[in-house]
């Protein structure tokens, strides 16, 4: 029996570092002469077409939580989990509005980075460095959850055999030497290949899991609604109400362009049809997130008696435990997941690291440095980053979550800021900036305090604050009748 799992662990093992190593013969590969300039570096030369473009946008927004909180969520909390196929919908409005605008005024003006459009448009090192280091205090944890992902990946689908820190190491290993040698045309193509691993692996689980259990996703529907059927009407399993579930959609959606990864991709493309097309297209991905709600629903019903310790191993225990698949789908299945979390963790690499050398450090230790000095040090914040993510992942703080959670709610409040710079002029730095530190201070107050009325998202009311105490700027000033350019 020990030789039986033993063996079964080798063959998921070796298909999972056969499939490592095709990631990363395919992201060296993709090194070309783009990858030698800065822009090229960062933006793949502003001429990124629809179709890889479409695959490394979808890749930012499904990480390694994508295979595993996903169906984690549908098993905990039951309808609320489509709030994530919602928000997914509005998301081609951002992309719409925003990416031709930002990818016009990054041609036109030579922008690689979010803090960098702040910076210029109001005349401001100061804004464009808070954008930045804001940008960079988001990434590193968020970095430090694919990489703990894949970790956890590695050692539950091999029992064992590759052990935590191993398997986190070598995804980061794989994800640093692609994204430090080729930039973001090996990001590109990377996440093509995963892109599709995803989708194909995420429905044939889904299909796979409900038939074996159930005879189809239809008759398992039909148990949840005779035994469960709280888990099919909001406010789902654990109560949350309308109005959480409506303005975490709005956050999740609008909230959302304002992570830098995605932000900075829209300088990549090669015209704003381009990323309109992408906008239309966009929806298609979150089809990837469907049969995985699937597995979650169907989990609802397996551990209804003994619920598991941890919501997000559900698709773990289903397919290793319950459905009794063959090592060689486990192995799969671990590729399929481990795509997720290094598809998000390269572009969060790389973005991490643009941030720090261009809007952190460059106008501070870095004002005179040459194009190849940037890059140099540009390369090398890709491996002192990931490093860094890994080391954190080791210790694996419980507050972790947390951290993310409180960057994102701090990152939405950067919303006006962009705005402004993007569509309206007259928004002095003054007020932006207030508005954003006025949100922010509110945001953590109503998380981490006295909680948010009505039980909406705190987002929503620390919006609220930011362009409130924006507005209030912008009629003193225009009240005092204060002169000069927009940025002043």
């Amino acid at each position: 029996m020990e030789a039986s799992a033993m063996s079964d662990s080798l063959i998921v093992t070796a298909i999972t570092l056969a499939y490592l190593g095709a990631v990363l013969w395919v992201g060296l590969r993709a090194r070309g002469q783009d990858a030698s300039t800065l822009e090229g570096y960062v933006a793949g030369g502003r001429h990124i077409g629809v179709v890889i473009l479409f695959f490394i946008l979808g890749a930012e927004i499904f990480s390694a939580f994508a295979f595993l909180g996903t169906p984690g969520w549908a098993y905990q909390h039951g309808a609320p989990a489509f709030y994530i196929l919602a928000y997914l919908a509005l998301v081609p409005i951002s992309i719409w509005v925003l990416g031709p605008r930002v990818a016009a005024l990054g041609r036109q003006k030579g922008y690689l980075t979010q803090g960098d459009m702040i910076a210029d448009h109001y005349q401001s090192k100061t804004l464009g460095m808070l954008a930045g280091g804001i940008g960079v205090v988001a990434l590193v944890p968020y970095l430090t959850i694919q990489i703990a992902g894949a970790g956890l990946l590695f050692q539950a689908a091999t029992d064992g055999l590759i052990p935590f820190w191993l398997g986190a190491l070598l995804a980061f290993v794989v994800v640093a030497a692609y994204v430090f040698c080729s930039g973001l045309s090996g990001i590109g193509w990377t996440n093509l290949l995963q892109g599709i691993m995803m989708v194909a692996i995420a429905w044939f689980l889904g299909l796979a899991v409900s038939e074996r259990l159930y005879g189809g996703v239809g008759e398992m529907f039909a148990q949840l609604q005779q035994t469960m059927p709280e888990y099919l009407t909001l406010p789902g399993a654990t109560g949350m109400n309308w109005g959480y579930f409506s303005t975490a959609i709005l956050v999740s959606a609008f909230g959302g362009a304002m992570w830098p990864h995605l932000f900075m991709k829209f300088y990549s493309a090669d015209s704003g049809r381009t990323l309109r097309k992408v906008s239309v297209f966009y929806p298609l991905y979150a089809y990837l997130l469907v049969p995985l709600l699937f597995i979650g629903f169907a989990g609802a019903l397996v551990f209804a008696g003994e619920p598991l310790a941890r919501a997000d191993t559900v698709l773990l225990r289903l397919v290793m435990d319950v459905a009794d698949f063959s090592p060689w789908v486990i192995g799969l299945m671990l590729s399929g997941a481990l795509a997720a979390a290094m598809s998000t963790g390269a572009n969060l690499a790389h973005t991490a690291a643009v941030v720090l050398t261009r809007d952190v450090l460059g106008p501070t230790l870095m004002r005179q440095a040459s194009e190849e000095q940037v890059m140099t040090v540009t390369r090398w914040s890709v491996l002192g980053l990931s490093l860094l993510a890994y080391g954190i992942a080791l210790l694996n703080p419980a507050s972790l979550v947390m951290i993310l959670l409180t960057a994102y709610g701090l990152l939405v409040q950067l919303f006006p800021m962009v705005l402004g710079a993007l569509f309206f002029p007259t928004l002095r730095r003054q007020s932006v900036m207030a508005g954003a530190v006025a949100g922010s201070l509110a945001f953590l107050l109503l998380d981490f305090g006295i909680g948010s009325p009505l039980g909406w998202h705190a987002g929503i009311w620390a919006m609220a604050v930011n362009l409130a105490v924006l507005f209030l700027y912008q009629a003193l000033i225009a009240k005092h009748s204060i002169r000069g350019p927009a940025g002043a």
